[in-house]
């Protein structure tokens, strides 16, 4: 069940509100019915500012495998002998996304058309078919007719190609599973490029919105394990060096994608674009609750503060920044010092090319191995 509560303490600015003065907008990482139907969802909108929200297949599965509120509606869409267990989760999946859209289009419309969405991803089985992805992007579209839905698609390179063509037909897209600061900057380009074919077609820029989810807590979890399979071997020197970097590569290596964001994101060929009312891909930050209890319960939304970004939150941590967060402009500090970081982890024998890579797969298999547990719930009976 969902931790969410609702309220601050009075005399005390909500934490989460403050986000807004620093560019930062926040969205929740989590989706499940009983936020729309009791009211809690436009209690976070109006509170905590909450500009949108984002699911994948591990929150759709815990949400409807771990209770009875899908049960009534599951039972009816297993009376359609046309649905298979895909067709029946996407039923499922597809109302709750148009019922959180709906809840979120004021914020849509006041915030004309930055904030205010919500999040649906392509079957993770799909991560490196280009075409298949292409096709259920646009299915999934269609099918929920909100234009503040954003379509998640994986930042693979079979991912990247999809990107750029739905974007360009009009479709916004979060990319997901970014760990790489080069696929980052691929996604970025991507996201230019599906804008300027749009624009030669003298076709609309500014209804175009997209985020690209670069993943953070994930990289200290996997560096940090190798740091420990490392220490034993290693002699003082490289102990020291590793010990420097423990728990450091997550935040350094995301302030570094910003720096690629505002490189793209600036100078004469976006400004171009901007003047025909383009907005820009958002960095978006994912995975930032925190795995290691040593760590600052908040620490990978204090850390990652700045103009134009996006921090979607799951509940327990979301009621943590609120409770004791303190917002500052945190993310371009000391950016020399996050690449020093990198340059310690290579100098300490850690690829940051394999660890991403590693990460991308694993994620992958996760969403996955979620995706497969959720059509079992959802098997016509």
């Amino acid at each position: 069940m969902s931790t969410i509560t609702s309220g601050v303490s009075s005399g005390i600015e909500n934490p989460l509100k403050q986000l807004a003065r620093f560019g930062q907008s926040i969205w929740l990482d989590y989706i499940r019915r009983s936020l729309m139907t009791s009211g809690d969802l436009r209690r976070m909108v109006e509170e905590d500012g909450l500009g949108g929200m984002t699911s994948n297949p591990s929150i759709f599965e815990k949400a409807i495998a771990g209770g009875e509120e899908y049960a009534d509606y599951l039972a009816q869409l297993r009376t359609d002998k046309t649905l298979d267990a895909k067709g029946i989760y996407e039923g499922l999946a597809i109302r709750d996304i148009q019922d959180a859209a709906d809840v979120l289009r004021p914020v849509y419309t006041k915030t004309n058309r930055h904030d205010g969405y919500v999040s649906l991803e392509v079957a993770p089985y799909l991560a490196h078919k280009t075409q298949e992805t292409i096709d259920e992007a646009f299915r999934l579209w269609k099918a929920v007719d909100r234009p503040n839905l954003m379509i998640k698609i994986p930042g693979t390179p079979a991912g990247v190609p999809a990107i750029e063509t739905v974007l360009r037909e009009g479709v916004n897209v979060n990319v997901t599973l970014l760990f790489a600061q080069e696929m980052y900057e691929e996604v970025a380009w991507a996201y230019v490029r599906a804008l300027e074919q749009r624009s030669a077609k003298s076709q609309d820029l500014s209804g175009i919105a997209g985020v690209a989810s670069f993943f953070v807590s994930r990289i200290d979890t996997a560096v940090d394990a190798l740091i420990d399979a490392r220490l034993p071997q290693a002699n003082v020197e490289q102990q020291k060096l590793l010990e420097s970097v423990r728990s450091k590569v997550a935040i350094a290596n995301a302030k570094l994608a910003y720096e690629r964001y505002q490189r793209i994101f600036s100078g004469p060929r976006w400004e171009a674009l901007t003047a025909q009312g383009a907005q820009p891909q958002r960095v978006l930050w994912a995975s930032t609750s925190t795995k290691n209890p040593k760590l600052r319960d908040v620490l990978y939304i204090e850390e990652l503060i700045g103009k134009d970004t996006v921090n979607t939150i799951p509940p327990a941590t979301y009621d943590a920044f609120r409770d004791h967060g303190q917002p500052r402009a945190s993310l371009t500090e000391d950016v020399e010092g996050a690449r020093r970081v990198m340059a310690d982890l290579a100098a300490a024998g850690i690829s940051m090319e394999s660890v991403t890579a590693d990460l991308v797969a694993a994620g992958v298999k996760q969403f996955e191995d979620a995706f497969t547990k959720l059509l079992a719930v959802t098997q016509p009976q």
